[in-house]
């Protein structure tokens, strides 16, 4: 039986180092004699259960996390309400609430202060790590048979009705997706007219749609690293690029950070033009994935050859006219005496890179992407170093298993950032003094999450700076990230207001400090904020994205999210350190809300670009709008924005908004109530101060969220509402319960200010 193992519990073998004691990390490990009979039973019925309705429900439930936490926390018996009239939703309604989801919730915390949660959603990850110990011979080392039983479970279960499988859970199927999965499946020794009939249906999806030369040309990188594309098929990935000088625009180092670190490994794989064993499985790869023999192929043609499933992004005139330049001309020269000397020092500059950012994160890497291709880069410098041997055991850092089986999440968790709201959720209620142990060991989490110091030499490996920030995930990983620096420090002054008999002592002011010095550093010229660093480089070099299925990858373009995170922990901090670079906060504060006025839609929507969609990113908006002093009195911006809520509500009195909206830029109605858009939109509202003015829309929200509340107290998982460079749509495991925790939260906080 499987069993979640976190923190230092989580950290066993020689190889696996830590800058903090494995703060966070979690790991699903397999013990043969573990569970009852009766347990075990209950998680064949989860699997089975969802494999039964997976078509109609393609979200897992998180099930067997759940069913491990339960043991030890028998539920809190509180009656369920049931509001009928928005009459019945009353502050003591939504106390009641409250509790139930409260209580049920700290069950579900870690014993080192954060709550686990399933953070996968994208489907050709876990094919990207199968393809990566493969090629390094690795696979049956690091996967147990109980692990690939597991993703072969999860694979299976996200094949759609088609055959084909998408690049996410959400969405159609695509190329890159159905041929990843399906070489996975048969590298894990499933075979073809056998037993399943899955891969019979998933090969006719793809010879029907092109065959894998129709992949993007990621999904062609791939391919070509396993031996099942040529890459002659490839457009350049040219190494030299490293060695332009970095003050110049197309430089690398000026690129959004996952951008470059995926695209310096793979650009050492094209310049060795390296190729994993052709091992009897490859070369009946080969034959599957074409609709003619693999030597008859044009490779010329292939180069230029996209799904329309996948092309969302089609190559401009002047791609174009780079990729024939470098075809033509400029690879056939490097490849040349003398100019390969050239290519010889650039792949060597390369490593040193690559080097750097396996020890700088310990391992873990910024996303699993680029600590696949590092890794074989690795193994192709030397596959008895110690650099190789130190990446394998961070791959269970990625894996997560529920009832649907496992799956490869989009990074190593997402800690720092859900924590941060759950604290801020628990402090909205009011109810606190119910859940100080809860809160005591979440705010000692937080405290220990902090990076404390900057990377050595970071400006010379185009790192920004750390000292002081916080993370999306853990200390190990390391990435520096300005929304998360400013959600945890609000989170934690919000805990100062707090007794610290209560929840612990604050954190250190000189820290304190530190953070908001790395959150100003995070600012670019215009007063607005970005992710993981400063933006680098021009906008229109998003011309020469070659990627072809994702969209603004290029530049590292400022956010309203992240604006709105720095604008409402500023402001806070103002008010409790009204003294510490109290001109710089009080100019960037202007900035930022300029911005944000600025940049809101007609329809009085803002685009959310981290969430779905306009719902996610109107809620931080007008958060950060209030903050700095707008009201629904001296704002039209603020009007505006509480008329396009109020215009989306559904008849149900909730809101429900699909993953569309962020691929077309508008909003779009999913159909059905979803528990997270219902409460980005109560809080956009409950901010504007529509509880005041006008509460009932806000009733009728409450009233929904109380009657989808479970049994267990929990809200339902529903839709992914996770999303980066409106491509890639993935699940944020807390957001269903703290999300309405908070909205619930801000609501009796109104009603009981109103009733005083």
């Amino acid at each position: 039986m499987w069993k979640l193992t976190t923190s230092a519990a989580a950290a066993r073998g020689p190889w696996l180092q830590s800058n903090n004691g494995f703060l966070g990390r979690q790991v699903w490990e397999y013990d043969p004699d573990a569970g009852t009979p009766e347990e075990r039973a209950e998680v064949e019925r989860l699997r089975e259960d969802f494999t039964k309705h997976r078509f109609q429900r393609k979200e897992s439930q998180d099930l067997l996390l759940r069913l491990q936490y339960a043991k030890p926390n028998p539920m809190v018996n509180i009656p369920r309400p049931s509001p009928q009239k928005i009459t019945d939703v009353t502050e003591e309604l939504i106390t009641t609430s409250l509790k139930r989801a409260l209580y049920q919730y700290s069950t579900l915390q870690a014993h080192d202060g954060h709550w686990p949660g399933d953070y996968s959603g994208i489907l050709f990850i876990m094919p990207i790590i199968i393809f990566s110990l493969y090629v390094t011979g690795s696979l049956n080392t690091v996967l147990s048979p109980e692990h690939q039983r597991e993703i072969c479970r999860y694979i299976y279960n996200q094949q759609n009705e088609d055959g084909g499988w998408g690049k996410q859970v959400l969405g159609p199927s695509t190329m890159f997706g159905s041929c990843t999965s399906y070489a996975s499946l048969v590298l894990l020794g499933a075979k073809l007219d056998g037993d399943q009939d899955a891969l019979t249906k998933a090969r006719h999806w793809i010879l029907s749609h092109g065959s894998a030369t129709a992949m993007p040309q990621w999904g062609k990188v791939w391919l070509s690293i396993i031996g099942v594309y040529e890459w002659s098929g490839n457009h350049p990935i040219i190494p030299e690029l490293w060695l332009v000088p970095d003050f110049l625009p197309i430089h690398p180092g000026r690129f959004w950070c996952f951008t470059r670190l995926v695209y310096i490994s793979m650009a050492y794989l094209y310049g060795k033009k390296f190729v994993g064993p052709l091992t009897p499985t490859i070369l009946s790869l080969r034959e599957d994935l074409y609709s003619i023999p693999y030597e008859q192929i044009n490779w010329d043609k292939a180069r230029d050859s996209c799904a329309k499933e996948d092309l969302l992004f089609p190559r401009s005139y002047a791609q174009n006219l780079v990729f024939s330049c470098l075809n033509k001309f400029v690879e056939p020269m490097l490849n040349c005496w003398p100019a390969n000397k050239l290519r010889e020092r650039a792949l060597s500059n390369i490593m040193k890179h690559i080097h750097y950012d396996d020890e700088a994160t310990k391992y873990v890497n910024i996303c699993p992407i680029n600590k696949a291709l590092n890794m074989i880069c690795c193994w192709i410098e030397d596959p008895n170093s110690d650099a190789f041997k130190q990446h394998l055991p961070r791959f269970f850092d990625y894996l997560w298993l529920s009832e649907d089986g496992m799956k490869a999440q989009v990074y190593d968790g997402c800690h720092s950032w859900e924590t941060s709201f759950i604290i801020q959720a628990y402090y909205s209620t009011g109810l606190f003094a119910l859940f100080g142990p809860t809160l005591q060991k979440a705010h000692e989490f937080m405290k220990n999450s902090q990076i404390l110091s900057n990377h050595p030499n970071y400006e010379s490996y185009y790192r920004h700076r750390s000292k002081g920030s916080w993370g999306l995930s853990s200390v190990d990983n390391g990435w520096s990230v300005s929304d998360c620096t400013a959600e945890a420090v609000k989170a934690l002054l919000l805990l100062s207001k707090i007794s610290p008999d209560l929840v612990g002592d604050q954190i250190r002011q000189d820290r304190l400090y530190d953070a908001i010095d790395c959150i100003m550093s995070f600012m670019n010229k215009d007063g607005t904020f970005s992710t993981y660093e400063c933006k680098r480089t021009f906008s229109w070099l998003e011309v020469l994205n070659p990627s072809e299925s994702f969209r603004n990858i290029v530049s590292d373009y400022p956010s309203v999210e992240c604006t709105s995170s720095v604008l409402d922990a500023l402001v806070l901090f103002k008010e409790l350190y009204p003294k510490y670079r109290a001109s710089d906060i009080e100019k960037c504060i202007k900035a930022a809300s300029l911005f944000l006025e600025k940049t809101q839609k007609n329809d009085g929507s803002w685009y959310g670009s981290w969430g779905i969609c306009f719902t996610y990113g109107t809620m931080f908006a007008v958060r950060g709008l209030v903050a700095s002093g707008r009201t629904y009195e001296n704002s039209h911006v603020i009007r505006k924005a509480c008329n396009f809520m109020l215009c989306k509500q559904q008849s149900t009195g909730g809101w429900g908004e699909s993953y569309i909206s962020s691929e077309i830029e508008d909003y779009v109605d999913s159909g059905n109530p979803n528990a997270v858009n219902t409460s980005f939109a109560m809080l956009a509202l409950i901010y504007a101060g529509q509880v005041e003015r006008d509460p009932v829309p806000i009733y009728r929200a409450a009233r929904l969220l109380i009657n989808m509340q479970l049994e267990t107290g929990e809200f339902p998982q529903q839709e992914h509402m996770g999303c980066f460079n409106s491509s890639f749509y993935f699940n944020y495991a807390n957001y269903r319960n703290l999300y309405p925790i908070m909205a619930l939260g801000e609501l009796r906080r109104r009603l009981l200010a109103v009733n005083s």
